[in-house]
């Protein structure tokens, strides 16, 4: 995700790159960016120095795991910078601090940053809300054998969504969890009733869907106030 990120970012004349962070003793730091990507040198070098990375930025784009994450985090409140996070698979407790963060710093925080999965977390309220308990409601999830979370956090955030709009409890939305093979990322939510059933599905053809929300968040974010926004404001903000 970081590698396409940064290679959107270098072909966006709305955004310039400043920085590349990689995990300390990864062999890509110090390797400038345009060369890692297979593309001309652009003089921007991976570094593992956090501070460093920041210095130049305006905002800052995060796709880690949940503990460097929170290492993140905290730099970036304390350097006064917005922070986009697509991470997923962080508990309630490091969701709290990433909260606490937001009071002082603007955070975008999104278990996916695809455009067309948040329209469907709309989509799935509204047929949540519209049909009612009469329709039992599923949510089947399939990623790559190599995903670490299961459920994933969008399916984790699409029960939570149907489970406001029905009144019910998050628990009691069942989720089907498949890893196999090189899937990016499908989810289908379905409300099957009687003599019928409503399929909603999401398919990710390429992980460039990711990192172009990614872009678009952080282009929304700059200038924000302090808050915690999600992806539904960069789509309202554009409507």
């Amino acid at each position: 995700m970081g590698q396409r990120i940064m290679a959107l970012a270098l072909q966006n004349g709305a955004v310039t790159l400043v920085g590349g962070l990689e995990a300390s003793g990864h062999p890509a730091i110090g390797r400038d960016v345009g060369q890692l990507l297979g593309m001309p040198s652009v003089g921007v070098a991976v570094t593992d120095r956090v501070e460093a990375a920041l210095a130049g930025c305006d905002v800052l784009i995060e796709f880690t795991r949940p503990e460097p994450t929170l290492e993140h985090v905290r730099a970036a409140r304390q350097l006064k910078k917005p922070i986009v996070i697509g991470t997923t698979g962080c508990t309630e407790a490091q969701r709290g601090e990433i909260a606490r963060a937001a009071e002082e710093i603007p955070v975008l925080f999104s278990p996916n940053m695809s455009l067309g999965v948040n329209v469907l977390f709309e989509l799935v309220q509204t047929a949540a809300k519209r049909l009612g308990p009469a329709y039992d409601l599923d949510v089947i999830e399939a990623h790559h054998r190599t995903k670490q979370d299961a459920p994933s956090g969008t399916a984790k955030r699409l029960i939570e969504l149907a489970a406001q709009a029905r009144g019910q409890q998050p628990k009691d939305i069942p989720v089907h969890a498949i890893r196999a093979g090189d899937i990016i990322g499908d989810h289908t939510v379905v409300l099957a009733g009687p003599f019928e059933r409503l399929e909603l599905t999401h398919r990710a053809h390429h992980r460039d869907a990711f990192a172009v929300g990614a872009l678009r968040a952080a282009q929304f974010l700059h200038a924000r106030p302090a808050g915690l926004y999600d992806m539904t404001d960069v789509l309202r903000a554009a409507a």
